[in-house]
C-alpha cells in the first residue's frame, strides 16, 4: 500500500524512554522522538562537552574543577540536574504528543 511522498506512519513513543534519555544523557530523547533530532544532538555535544569540564583534569597542573573551586563545582552540578530534569519533562511531553496526534 502506499501513502504518497512524504507520508511516514506514525511509530507510538514511550514517553518515560524518552525522560530518562534526556535525564541521563541531555539530549537523546529528542533524538528517539524524532521531532528535534538535530537540537538532540546539540544538547548531546554540549553535556559531552560539560561532562569533561565538570570532571576532567582542566588545569595544568592536572587539578579539575571540583579540586580547584568546589562551590563552582557544586553550582554546575545543581545547574545540569536542574537542567536535566527540565528536559526529561520536556522529553515526556513530547513523546505524548507525538502519540497524541497519531490517534
Amino acid at each position: 500500500m502506499s501513502f504518497g511522498r512524504g507520508y511516514s506512519p506514525l511509530i507510538m513513543k514511550n514517553p518515560i524512554v524518552a525522560a530518562v534519555l534526556n535525564f541521563f544523557f541531555m539530549g537523546p530523547g529528542y533524538i528517539y522522538n524524532g521531532k528535534r533530532a538535530l537540537l538532540g544532538v546539540g544538547w548531546t555535544i554540549t553535556a559531552i562537552l560539560l561532562t569533561i569540564v565538570e570532571q576532567g583534569p582542566v588545569f595544568a597542573d592536572g587539578k579539575g574543577l571540583k579540586d580547584v573551586s568546589p562551590m563552582a563545582f557544586g553550582l554546575m552540578f545543581v545547574a545540569v540536574f536542574l537542567g536535566n530534569t527540565m528536559f526529561a519533562i520536556d522529553g515526556f511531553r513530547e513523546a505524548k504528543a507525538i502519540n497524541a496526534a497519531g490517534r
